[in-house]
């Protein structure tokens, strides 16, 4: 991708303040440096003091944009209120929110604990609901703001041996589409991104280090969700074949679906 591309798309939001959680790694990381090439002021929290501090300073210094980051763990459910108030209270507009913070668990049910179960029912859902209600509101005041979903191909079908991650990820994307629908008079985007295997952390931390294969760049990934976002869609899977893949599945019986890809996700146990 020419740098030049990235900057001209990525200007969409040029001087106005986008707030990313996750932003410690990842795609959070590859859409902080893209939207920050545009000239984006960002707001970036994550449970990694260091790594945000690290990525603010690079951004600052790399584009001249403002960066503040803020230390949270949405896993609390007091997080999304401290995020808000942190930037109530720095006097900042955020034209941009991207829910980008989630995590996943490989296993059979009954093995992962109960708490981590609860705990990525809370980031990957609770904790995007009770942002984007915090900060929609002044959007509709404004008729005017953005907010971007991570949701994942793992959104379009059950997966067995990621059952909680993938209806969690189904949650986020019926989510970005109906308020997609139920903010356009209001002139506000929603887009659910729905990447596949992507080049970060996430495989390492769900335990799943063995599907890696045919990941896609965060980079790649993080241009894909603003592009959609920007054009006005609601959705958008990153990758041809994911997008083939999540759509040609509508054709076999969900049942089906759902025992090949327990034969998939269990073979990759052994």
């Amino acid at each position: 991708m020419q740098p030049g591309m990235v900057k001209k798309m990525a200007a969409e939001w040029r001087g106005t303040w986008a707030l990313v959680t996750g932003a410690s790694s990842g795609i959070g990381v590859a859409l902080a440096r893209e939207l920050a090439a545009g000239g984006t002021h960002l707001v970036l929290t994550a449970r990694r003091k260091d790594r945000l501090d690290e990525l603010a300073k690079e951004l600052t210094t790399k584009h001249g944009v403002m960066t503040d980051a803020f230390t949270a763990d949405l896993a609390d459910s007091d997080a999304p209120e401290k995020i808000f108030d942190f930037t109530k209270e720095k006097g900042l507009e955020i034209n941009l929110l991207i829910n980008n913070a989630g995590f996943g668990q490989y296993g059979e049910f009954p093995s992962i604990q109960k708490q981590r179960l609860l705990d990525m029912v809370q980031v990957n859902c609770a904790a995007v609901v009770h942002l984007t209600r915090l900060y929609l509101p002044e959007m509709v005041a404004r008729r005017h703001g953005d907010v971007l979903i991570l949701a994942s191909t793992a959104s379009f079908q059950a997966v067995p041996y990621i059952s909680t991650y993938a209806a969690t990820k189904a949650f986020d994307l019926l989510f970005a589409e109906g308020l997609a629908e139920e903010m356009k008079s209001f002139g506000i985007r929603v887009c659910a991104l729905c990447p596949g295997s992507t080049e970060s952390e996430f495989h390492v931390v769900s335990g799943q280090e063995k599907f890696k294969r045919r990941a896609e760049a965060a980079e790649k990934v993080a241009h894909q969700g603003l592009k959609a976002l920007a054009a006005g869609k609601s959705y958008v899977i990153s990758g041809l074949g994911n997008y083939l893949g999540a759509h040609g599945q509508r054709l076999v019986p969900r049942r089906l679906v759902t025992r090949i890809a327990a034969g998939m996700f269990k073979f990759g146990k052994k």
